[in-house]
């Protein structure tokens, strides 16, 4: 029997969702919610669902499951309302911007048993998912260094990134719970360094447009996360994975994979504009995923802990920057 979906949210990850489980034979849309009545019925009419209100698909009996697309301020709350529910939850990054915040709601997840995944769809690149594979079957012996690159086309809105929490929580978030995927060890000290290169409207917003982070494990395995929110060849999104017996990497990935070889040189197509098109596959397999582990009823990973476990690193990169030191892991632990 298919999952049925209450979609929560319909911006553009909300789109990005909808098309996930749409495509899905073992999921399918029946209700979305948004602040916005026309963006609601837009994806609503596309996928031939319902347009209801958050109480109302909170109380349905004919909705197994909800995807939090709203606004990152909300996702707590939202998550600990239908955990109590009984309804499977998938919820974008971050599940909030608080450490204590997000404490207190894996608490009510953890006492309903509810089903928690977090969106950090990157797991489940083909490309990366390769790499992580290549590595837990030894081919690269022990891991030493990792390094990823992740690079916008260009810098969200002013308006967008005065509440997304700061580059750290919102961008490199995703690249920290990368770090823990491909290091298979939890770092534990950080340190970051943040800068204002491209535009300085968005240092007067209180943030960075262009960041380094180094992470270390216990035994001395490092991470190092390139950011930036200008790269004007396109999406740049590469990981490389270094052992003791060699190196696997994933590069950037193109719409058309071709080269084209003149007396002039070599052309190869652009890379892809953003990540609704980079992450395509991504996004369906997180839901394909997620839906697994609704009809075996097992535990859905990425999971509560490591949207927590990303954040305390985001933390600590946000406090390193700040202070101009290593932090450690522990410090904002407690």
């Amino acid at each position: 029997m298919s999952v049925r979906f209450g979609l929560l949210g319909a911006g553009r990850i909300g789109k990005v969702h909808a098309r996930a489980v749409g495509a899905n034979s073992d999921g399918r849309l029946a209700a979305v919610a948004d602040a916005l009545p026309k963006a609601a019925k837009d994806i609503a009419v596309a996928y031939g669902a319902e347009v209801r209100s958050i109480d109302d698909i909170a109380k349905a009996k004919d909705i197994d499951a909800v995807v939090i697309c709203t606004p990152t301020d909300t996702h707590a709350d939202l998550i600990e309302k239908f955990a109590r529910a009984g309804k499977a939850i998938f919820c974008e990054k971050p599940i909030d911007l608080s450490v204590a915040r997000v404490r207190q709601c894996l608490e009510v997840v953890d006492k309903t048993k509810a089903t928690l995944m977090v969106g950090f769809n990157r797991r489940f690149d083909p490309h990366f998912m390769a790499v992580k594979e290549a590595v837990d079957a030894g081919s690269v012996g022990k891991v030493e260094q990792v390094q990823i690159t992740s690079r916008d086309p260009g810098p969200p809105p002013y308006d967008y990134i005065a509440r997304s929490g700061g580059i750290f929580r919102d961008m490199t978030i995703h690249d920290l719970d990368m770090a823990r995927f491909l290091l298979g060890a939890e770092p534990v000290s950080v340190t970051a360094h943040g800068s204002v290169l491209v535009d300085r409207e968005i240092g007067r917003h209180g943030d960075f447009d262009t960041a380094t982070v180094v992470l270390t494990t216990r035994s001395g395995q490092q991470c190092v996360i390139t950011n930036s929110r200008r790269a004007t060849y396109g999406y740049d999104q590469r990981v490389e994975v270094l052992g003791a017996k060699g190196m696997v990497a994933a590069e950037n990935q193109r719409p058309v994979s071709i080269e084209i070889a003149t007396a002039k040189g070599f052309l190869r197509p652009p890379l892809h504009d953003f990540f609704m098109t980079r992450y395509i596959a991504a996004y369906a397999g997180e839901i394909a995923a997620f839906i697994a582990a609704v009809k075996s009823n097992t535990q859905a990973k990425p999971d509560g802990s490591d949207g927590l476990a990303a954040l305390l690193l985001a933390e600590a990169a946000v406090r390193s920057v700040a202070e101009k030191r290593t932090v450690q892991i522990k410090e904002i632990t407690g």
